[in-house]
């Protein structure tokens, strides 16, 4: 295992993450399929006033730009300022600066809607009961924000000891020592060591705490763990990015023979092996999915009109098309091709715009675009679809409602975009 780690850390240094194969070809089949396939190739919904609401007090209250305020406000929202104010409040209280909070609130913004009195309070008191000074408490909740939406107090206190020793061990490079010092056996101490080792390969803190305190994190023992590992660097996987994280959980839970089926599948509808390596690279989950689901999603973009060239390169271009639901393909399907008339040519072409929400940008961003087009204001033929979805909410205000002289116009368009 060390020599693996070695191993990594000198290809993170090099950054030639695509060349790392040897060791990982000779771990398994998957390994070798990926190897040839790749040298072949060369918060509950609220409404829109809360939505804003939640952006202009984070703007206030924290300085936070508007551009992350807004990527914030899509995780967590809220209409009154009475139970962040103390959250923040309870912060400020033990200690937090106003950097720490932002850090908080932007790792783990649904802090923002927990109980201040009721649940924060209690899980810091117990861990200052614990010993915890106050700047070590800041330093580790800053951190690992995630560990004060644990439920049990012997949860919290196991992992805030395991960040504070991680956070100890990166100031004094001990990892080695502390990998050594772990006993074998239990599911949490397999955890503790796996992470180690991790953190050993050059997995940043960031990832590996999400990683840490995950609940959809399967935990194996060393053998297999390092089986997966393998796999995975030899893959190419770069461990300093959130996609080797990815990539291990998916292949920690499926056997080279279940990944072996699910890459048939795909080759069935028309993906050569070459490139099912390729979208998995980019986006992990490809895999996740059953035969099942694939065919069914196939069946569903077919019977809106796809073809099966449109299908598959639509999945190539957006994977996260395959894990949507029927219900879901459907009605921004119909919305957009058959109520906005943009042809599939241009979906396929932009499949990202599949996985916006309905509610916050297609359908007040499309009632707009139709108002303008019933006013004849921007011609008989629709916009590019890219330019109406693929920008922020002031990107498109700007370019299709505030650039109006006409300031009744203005809040008329203002009025529809809103009422969508």
């Amino acid at each position: 295992m060390y020599s693996l780690i070695r191993h990594g850390r000198r290809l993170v240094e090099l950054q030639k993450w695509c060349h790392l194969r040897v060791s990982a070809q000779k771990a398994s089949p998957l390994s070798n399929s990926f190897s040839s396939a790749t040298v072949s190739r060369s918060s509950p919904r609220v409404g829109r006033k809360g939505n804003n609401f939640t952006v202009s007090y984070l703007v206030d209250s924290l300085s936070l730009t508007r551009k992350l305020a807004e990527s914030i406000s899509r995780k967590v929202s809220f209409e009154d300022k009475a139970n962040p104010d103390s959250v923040l409040s309870l912060l400020r209280s033990h200690g937090f600066i106003d950097s720490q909070i932002s850090s908080i609130v932007t790792d783990y913004p649904q802090l923002l809607i927990a109980d201040a009195e009721k649940s924060l309070g209690p899980k810091l008191q117990f861990l200052q009961s614990r010993g915890a000074s106050s700047s070590e408490l800041t330093e580790i909740v800053s951190t690992v924000p995630k560990i004060l939406g644990r439920k049990r107090d012997t949860s919290i206190s196991r992992y805030y000891d395991f960040v504070k020793v991680i956070i100890e061990a990166d100031k004094s490079s001990k990892y080695e020592k502390l990998c050594h010092s772990l006993p074998e056996g239990s599911k949490q101490e397999n955890k503790i060591r796996n992470l180690l080792v991790l953190r050993e390969l050059g997995v940043p803190q960031r990832f590996l705490f999400s990683f840490l305190i995950s609940c959809d994190v399967p935990v194996f023992g060393k053998e297999k763990f390092e089986e997966s590992l393998k796999k995975v660097v030899g893959m190419g996987f770069d461990p300093t990015s959130a996609k080797f994280l990815e990539a291990l959980r998916v292949v920690q839970r499926l056997s080279d023979k279940t990944i072996e089926e699910k890459v048939n599948a795909y080759e069935r509808l028309g993906f050569d092996v070459g490139n099912v390596w390729a979208v998995f690279k980019r986006w992990p989950n490809f895999l996740t999915h059953s035969e099942k689901k694939i065919l069914s999603t196939i069946e569903t973009f077919q019977g809106l009109g796809f073809s099966r060239d449109e299908f598959s390169m639509l999945v190539k271009r957006f994977p996260q098309g395959i894990g949507l639901s029927a219900e879901t393909v459907k009605k921004k399907t119909e919305f957009l091709v058959k109520k906005m008339n943009w042809p599939i040519k241009a979906l396929v072409s932009n499949p990202a715009i599949l996985g916006y929400s309905m509610e916050k940008r297609t359908v007040p961003r499309g009632n707009v675009i139709k108002a303008l087009i019933s006013k004849g204001l921007i011609g008989s033929e629709l916009p590019s679809i890219s330019h109406v979805f693929i920008c922020t909410n002031e990107v498109f205000l700007n370019r299709y409602v505030k650039k109006h002289e006409d300031k009744q116009l203005v809040t008329e368009l203002m009025a529809i975009y809103r009422a969508s």
